[in-house]
C-alpha cells in the first residue's frame, strides 16, 4: 500500500478544527431542534455533546480559540431559549441544580454558567451567591488552556449581571450583592485565570519555550479583560479603589513572578484605569514595580505611565497636577528605587527612564528649571557609579543620552534658559568625539533658527566651553579630517554664531568680543580662518556704536582706539597661521572702519591698516593672479577713503603705483596702473575731495599703453588696448583736460589695425565684441551730443 503523505503541523491543526466545527455545527442543529420541540432535557444533552468539542488537547490556542467562538455563539440560542421559558414559569432553581449531573466537568460548567446567568436574570436577589458559587466552581478546571477560555466565558456571560451599587445592606441569603461583590468575584476570576496563564509556560519540552511564550503572548487579552471589567464599574470610588481593587490586582501580579505576566498586566493597569486614580495610588504602583521580576522591562512600563500622566496634564480635563501631589519627587525617588533593586539594569534602560522624567518635568512643571537640572545629577551620578564615559557615538546609551540632553533645548528653545541648568555642560564628558560634536551643532543650530542673542561674557563663556569641541581640537579627535566639506559647514555655523553673541550694552558688548577670541583664537589654523574673522566685523561695528553715544560717553575715543588694537592682534593672529588673503582683506576692511570714525588718531590708525595690508601683500603673496587681484583691492579701498591728509595720501598712492607697474606678467602691469589712474581721479582728500590730477592719470594711462605695446601676444594686446580706450572714455567723458579726441582716434586707430589680424577664435570674438559695445556707446555719444564734454572730431 502506498505511504499516507506526513502532513504539516498547520495542515494538522486545520484538520482536527475542521472535524471538530462539523461535530459542533451537527450538535447545534440537533440542539436547537429539540428546543424547537420543547424537548429541554434532549436540547442540553446535544449541547453537552457540542461542549464536549472543548475538553481537547491537540489543538493550538489558536484553533482552540477559532472553536470556543463556534460553540460561544450556539449557546447564545440556548441562553435566549432559556430566558424565553423562565418567563412563562418554567423554574430555574431546578435547572440549576439538574445541569450539574453533566458526565464530563468542561460541559458541565459552562451548561452551569450559562443557565446561572439566566438564573441571575430571573432572580436578582440570588445574584451573589450564584456568581460566588460561579466563580468557585471553575477550579474543577485546572488544565491551563480550557480553563482560561471556561472562565473567559463566565466573564463574558455575567458583563451585564454584575452589581454595581454602593448599597450595603445586609440580610438574607437572597441578598443582591454591591459593587463590592463584583470586585472580589472579578479579582478572584483574576486571579485563577492568571494561574492558568501562568501555568502554560511550565507545560511541555524546554525546547518549544519561544512557541510557548508566542502563544501565551496570543491569549493575554483573555487575562486582561478581567481588569477591563474592574474599570467598567462605575461605582468603584477613590477610596475603594485604594483600598481594594488596586492592592489585589498588584499583590496578584507581584506574587505570580512571571516576566510575561507581570509586563503586560502593569501595562494593562495603566491603559484601563482612569488618570485620577494613577495620581492618588502613584508610589503604590511604582512600588510593585521595583518588585517585579528582574526579566520584566520595567522601563517601558514606568515610561507609559509617565507618557500618560504627562498627557493628562497638558489636557483639558486635567487641568495641571493637583498640589498636594508631588509627582516629580514620586516619581524620581522610585525610580531610584528601580534602579538600586536591578543593578544588571541596562545603562540604556537607566536613561530612558531619566529622559521620561524629564519629559515629566518639562510638561507638568514647565516653570520648574531645577526639576531638569536633577534629573540631569541623577544621571550624572549614575553614569560616574558605573563608570561610562567616552560613550561610543552610535551605541543604544549614547543614544538615550543624546535623547536627554535634547529635550531641554527643543523645550525651552532658548540656550539661555538651557544655561541655567547647572549639570548640562557636564553631561558632555560622556560622550565620545563625535556625539560631542553633534550635539554642539545641534545647540547650535537651535541658537541660529531661533535667533538668540548671547548677551553677557559669562553666558558666553559658559556655551564656548560646552560646545568646545567646535571650538577647539580635541585629544580625542580624529588625526586628519573626515570630509573638508562637513568641517567647513560646522565652522561656518560657529562664524554665523558669533554675530548673535550680542549686548545692548557696548562695554558688555566689548567683554563678550575678547572672551569669544579667548576662546577662538586657540582653536588652531583650520578653525581660526572661520571664526576670527567675524569676531573681526563684530568689533567694527562695536566702533560705529561708540560714534553714536559720543554724546553720553566721554571715553568714547579711547574706546574706539582699543577696539582697534583688539582688532589688530585678531588679524595678526590669522597672519601667524600663514594666511594671506583674509588678513590683507581685513586690515583693508579695518583701514576703512578707522578711516570714517573722526577720533583722535583715526589717521594714523586707519594708515597702519593700510600699510600692513602692503606689508601682507609683498611678503605673503607670491601668485601673479593673486597679486592683482590683491593690488586691486588695495586701490579701490584707498580710492573711497578720504581720511589722509597728503603727507600720508602721497606716499599710500605712490605705493599702489609702484606695485602696480611692478606686478610680473605685463597684461597684468598694465591693468594695475590703469586702475592706479582713478586714484589721481576720485581719490579723496582729508576733506573728502577728489583729487582731480589729470596729469597723473595721463601719466598712468600713457604708462599702460607703453606696457601693452611690449606684449608679445597680439590677442592679449588688443584686449588690453581695448580695455584702455574704455579707461580714456570714462576719463574724458569726467572732464579730464589731459584726455583729447585726438588721443581716443588714436588708440581707436591701433585696435582697427590689429583686429583683422588675430586668429578666428572664441577669445577674439569676446575682444571683438567689447569693441564694438565701446564703438555704439561713442556713436551715441557722438550723436545725441553732451552738454558737458563734445565728442566732434572723433573717427570710427
Amino acid at each position: 500500500m502506498p505511504a499516507t503523505p506526513q502532513l504539516s503541523p498547520q495542515e494538522e491543526q486545520e484538520k482536527l478544527l475542521e472535524e471538530a466545527i462539523g461535530v459542533v455545527k451537527n450538535q447545534a442543529f440537533q440542539m436547537k431542534r429539540c428546543l424547537d420541540k420543547g424537548k429541554l432535557m434532549d436540547g442540553l444533552k446535544h449541547a453537552s455533546t457540542m461542549l464536549g468539542e472543548l475538553r481537547t488537547s491537540l489543538l493550538s490556542p489558536k484553533s482552540y480559540y477559532e472553536l470556543y467562538m463556534a460553540i460561544s455563539d450556539e449557546l447564545r440560542h440556548l441562553e435566549m431559549y432559556l430566558v424565553e421559558e423562565f418567563q412563562k414559569g418554567r423554574k430555574v432553581a431546578d435547572l440549576y441544580e439538574l445541569v450539574q449531573y453533566a458526565g464530563n466537568i468542561v460541559p458541565r460548567l459552562y451548561l452551569l454558567i450559562t443557565v446561572g446567568v439566566v438564573y441571575i436574570k430571573s432572580n436578582e436577589l440570588s445574584r451573589r451567591d450564584i456568581l460566588k458559587d460561579l466563580v468557585e466552581m471553575c477550579r474543577g478546571v485546572q488544565h491551563p488552556l480550557r480553563g482560561l477560555f471556561l472562565r473567559n466565558y463566565l466573564l463574558q456571560c455575567t458583563k451585564n449581571v454584575l452589581p454595581d451599587n454602593n448599597d450595603d445592606a445586609t440580610g438574607g441569603e437572597n441578598e443582591s450583592g454591591n459593587v463590592q461583590d463584583s470586585v472580589d468575584f472579578i479579582q478572584l476570576n483574576f486571579a485563577e485565570m492568571n494561574k492558568l496563564w501562568v501555568r502554560m509556560q511550565h507545560q511541555g519540552h524546554s525546547r518549544d519555550r519561544e512557541r510557548r511564550e508566542q502563544e501565551r503572548r496570543e491569549l493575554r487579552i483573555l487575562v486582561g479583560t478581567n481588569l477591563v471589567r474592574l474599570s467598567q464599574l462605575e461605582c468603584i470610588d477613590m477610596e475603594r479603589f485604594k483600598k481594594n481593587v488596586l492592592p489585589g490586582v498588584l499583590e496578584q501580579v507581584v506574587n505570580c513572578k512571571d516576566p510575561i505576566s507581570q509586563e503586560y498586566l502593569m501595562e494593562c493597569v495603566i491603559q484601563v484605569f482612569p488618570d485620577d486614580n494613577h495620581l492618588q495610588c502613584l508610589s503604590a504602583f511604582l512600588r510593585a514595580c521595583a518588585d517585579l521580576h528582574p526579566n520584566v522591562n520595567v522601563k517601558n512600563i514606568i515610561i507609559a505611565l509617565i507618557d500618560r500622566l504627562a498627557s493628562f496634564a497638558q489636557s483639558e480635563e486635567g487641568n495641571g497636577i493637583p498640589s498636594d501631589i508631588q509627582l516629580f519627587d514620586i516619581f524620581s525617588q522610585q525610580i531610584a528605587q528601580v534602579i538600586q533593586n536591578r543593578p544588571d539594569m541596562p545603562p540604556e534602560d537607566i536613561v530612558a527612564l531619566q529622559v521620561a522624567l524629564m519629559n515629566l518635568a518639562l510638561k507638568c512643571y514647565p516653570d520648574k528649571v531645577e526639576y531638569v537640572d536633577k534629573v540631569l545629577e541623577t544621571t550624572e551620578d549614575i553614569f560616574n557609579r558605573l563608570n561610562l564615559d567616552h560613550l561610543e557615538h552610535g551605541a543604544a546609551v549614547s543614544k538615550e543620552l543624546m535623547k536627554l540632553m535634547k529635550i531641554p533645548i527643543d523645550t525651552y528653545n532658548s540656550i539661555l534658559t538651557v544655561l541655567e541648568l547647572q549639570h548640562f555642560g557636564a553631561m558632555f564628558e560622556y560622550f565620545d568625539y563625535k556625539g560631542r560634536k553633534l550635539m554642539s551643532c545641534f545647540i547650535i543650530n537651535n541658537i541660529l533658527e531661533n535667533e538668540t542673542c548671547i548677551p553677557t561674557q559669562e553666558q558666553v563663556d559658559l556655551i564656548l566651553n560646552i560646545v568646545n569641541c567646535l571650538v577647539q581640537d580635541q585629544n580625542d579627535q580624529p588625526e586628519e579630517i573626515d570630509d573638508p566639506e562637513d568641517f567647513a559647514e560646522e565652522q561656518g555655523l560657529m562664524g554665523r554664531f558669533i554675530h548673535l553673541l550680542y549686548s545692548e550694552d557696548p562695554n558688555q558688548q566689548f567683554l563678550i568680543l575678547n572672551m569669544a577670541r579667548k576662546h577662538f583664537g586657540s582653536g588652531g589654523d583650520q578653525r581660526i580662518k572661520f571664526t576670527l574673522p567675524p569676531i573681526v566685523f563684530a568689533a567694527c561695528r562695536l566702533a560705529n556704536r561708540y560714534v553714536d553715544l559720543k554724546e553720553e560717553d566721554e571715553n568714547w575715543e579711547k574706546k574706539c582706539q582699543k577696539i582697534f588694537q583688539f582688532v589688530h592682534q585678531t588679524i595678526g593672529a590669522l597672519i601667524k597661521a600663514e594666511l594671506a588673503e583674509i588678513p590683507l582683506r581685513l586690515f583693508l576692511q579695518g583701514a576703512v572702519t578707522a578711516g570714517g570714525i573722526e577720533f583722535e588718531n583715526h589717521e594714523t590708525v586707519a594708515y597702519e591698516f593700510m600699510s600692513q595690508a602692503f606689508s601682507i601683500y609683498e611678503e605673503e603673496i607670491s601668485d601673479s593672479k593673486a597679486q592683482l587681484a590683491a593690488i586691486t583691492l588695495i586701490i579701490a579701498t584707498l580710492e573711497q577713503m578720504s581720511c589722509f591728509g597728503e603727507e600720508n595720501h602721497e606716499p599710500l598712492r605712490t605705493q599702489c603705483a609702484l606695485a602696480a607697474s611692478k606686478l610680473l606678467k605685463k597684461p597684468d602691469q598694465c591693468r594695475g596702473v590703469s586702475i592706479c589712474s582713478h586714484l589721481f581721479w576720485s581719490g579723496k582728500n582729508s576733506k573728502g575731495e577728489e583729487m582731480r590730477d589729470g596729469k597723473r592719470v595721463s601719466d598712468c594711462l600713457k604708462k599702460g599703453l607703453k606696457i601693452a605695446n611690449q606684449c608679445m601676444d597680439s590677442s592679449v594686446q588688443v584686449q588690453l588696448f581695448v580695455e584702455l580706450l574704455n579707461h580714456y572714455i570714462y576719463f574724458f567723458e569726467k572732464g579730464c583736460d589731459q584726455i583729447s579726441i585726438q588721443v581716443l582716434n588714436q588708440i581707436i586707430t591701433k585696435i582697427q589695425e590689429h583686429l583683422p589680424n588675430l586668429e578666428a577664435n572664441e577669445e577674439t570674438d569676446q575682444i571683438n565684441k567689447h569693441f564694438k559695445n565701446t564703438v555704439e556707446h561713442l556713436q551715441m555719444k557722438k550723436e545725441i551730443g553732451d552738454t558737458e564734454v563734445s565728442f566732434a572730431g572723433l573717427t570710427i
